[in-house]
């Protein structure tokens, strides 16, 4: 009897906690809600900025305090906006795999499973990476906090022979 209510607890905790962890970007969605569409839509049209140097959206997008941290550095916003306005890192496609979103209060956290194809500095290079960005909502809108590129071990998926924008 003790050894059946020591199952039956052990199978409630696991049941409470699988329901509490986070949205990982291959994790099965039942659907997305429209708050969750909404930094999903974001993100893309940021991804699209990127490629298309759209500097003035991304000023709009990014918040005055928003950080950047990259492979070989971090920095803000002014510098974010220079590199991308000169060149020096060309953001050209983005293929994402895999995005979720989480939400504590006013932020969300979303994650996407991508790979990069960039010039960086004069060569074309094409790396896998997860990105989390941070977005926090202040009078009815949303802002970019921050954006990071974490470095994946997996194996690079994107065809580079694909024609780009």
């Amino acid at each position: 009897m003790n050894k059946a209510i020591i199952v039956l607890l052990m199978c409630m905790d696991f049941t409470l906690l699988s329901h509490a962890q986070a949205k990982l970007p291959f994790s099965p969605a039942a659907s997305t809600t429209k708050d969750e569409q909404e930094i999903l839509n974001l993100s893309t049209a940021k991804w699209k900025w990127m490629a298309d140097k759209n500097v003035d959206s991304l000023n709009g997008l990014f918040a005055e305090n928003c950080v950047f941290v990259h492979m070989g550095g971090s920095w803000g916003k002014i510098q974010e906006l220079n590199t991308i306005k000169g060149g020096g890192i060309w953001y050209k496609k983005a293929e994402v795999y895999g995005a979720s979103v989480n939400f504590f209060g006013n932020t969300a956290i979303l994650l996407n499973d991508i790979d990069l194809l960039a010039v960086v500095g004069g060569n074309e290079v094409t790396h896998a990476f997860m990105v989390t960005e941070v977005y926090i909502k202040e009078n009815g809108k949303w802002a970019m906090g921050s954006l990071t590129f974490s470095t994946l071990l997996r194996p690079v998926k994107m065809n580079n022979t694909t024609p780009q924008r």
